[in-house]
């Protein structure tokens, strides 16, 4: 048996104790949260959202379309920011995304819960005001993606014994300066080396740090592909493409990336560990998506 599976089987109970502790308690978080739902194209749609971000203060610093009929717009705005230069690895939380996507005869605008996303990366402040600003720009709607996690719980949260926390990121590549880390990093997404390419790149003000969105497709390994991953996985209405895309970030002279058990299950906590639609279905991808990363960022696999 896969050792993966063997360490998700043997936490299998605690993990469900766990998640019936979080929803008896006040305040829940979910990862998403859906703006609207109604007629139209993706195009239409995320052409509006663009606009209405960027009356609002997001700069959109990047777009990715994964597959058909889904598009993501990457936004970042001053509090992103100012609060990813406070917290530690704060590149990973320096930017929300909102994703397009048609799903039969409608088309969902959602985005990342800023709050939640800043609890389950320890960030110092609790971006309510990007919340707020989100809400305005596009709406807000229900709260989904899971039945919900409390911000103790989020702060400390893996899925569970034997998972990588958030402050367990995997080691991709060492260089002798930030600037020569970067330099490689967006030399090598260029090339596309490993199946993985740039999306977006954010500079954290203040400290050096540097985060970059990438696209996982084209490369050896169905495994690493978003495509194949959000195609198991994402299967519930809403949909979770805002997910996507995959974060590297370079840290002084580390680049470091959230390892995929974390990464993922941080989006979907709910998400079964057996059956159709399962993390059992992806069981490869942690591994292959990390090897598939070393290699963009320059490392030894």
């Amino acid at each position: 048996m896969n050792s993966l599976f063997k360490k998700i089987a043997i936490g299998a109970l605690a993990a469900i104790s766990s998640v019936g502790v979080a929803l008896a308690d006040d305040g829940l978080l979910k990862p998403f949260v859906l703006a609207s739902k109604s007629a139209g194209t993706v195009a239409e749609k995320a052409d509006a959202a663009k606009s209405a971000l960027q009356s609002n203060g997001f700069t959109v610093v990047g777009t990715y379309t994964p597959y058909p009929d889904a598009t993501i717009l990457v936004v970042t705005n001053d509090e992103l920011k100012s609060n990813a230069a406070k917290s530690e690895y704060g590149g990973f939380g320096a930017v929300q995304r909102v994703a397009v996507t048609k799903v039969k005869n409608e088309v969902e605008v959602s985005y990342t819960n800023p709050v939640y996303m800043a609890n389950a990366y320890r960030m110092k402040g609790d971006l309510k005001g990007v919340a707020a600003s989100l809400e305005k720009a596009l709406g807000k709607g229900e709260e989904f993606g899971a039945k919900g996690l409390s911000e103790k719980k989020l702060r400390k949260y893996h899925y569970t014994i034997g998972m990588e926390y958030f402050d367990e990121p995997s080691v991709l590549a060492e260089y002798g300066s930030h600037e020569e880390a970067v330099k490689a990093v967006e030399a090598n997404l260029a090339a596309g080396k490993g199946g993985v390419s740039k999306v977006f790149r954010v500079d954290v003000p203040g400290k050096k740090e540097t985060v970059f969105g990438v696209a996982l497709k084209g490369g050896a390994d169905k495994y690493m592909e978003d495509k194949f991953v959000m195609g198991v996985i994402d299967s519930k209405d809403p949909r979770s493409t805002a997910h996507l895309p995959y974060e590297m970030l370079v840290t002084d002279n580390k680049v470091i990336a959230l390892y995929a058990r974390f990464r993922i299950a941080i989006n979907f906590p709910d998400l079964s560990m057996m059956g159709e639609n399962s993390f059992m279905k992806i069981m490869d991808s942690p591994e292959a998506i990390r090897k598939a990363l070393v290699v963009a960022a320059g490392g030894k696999v």
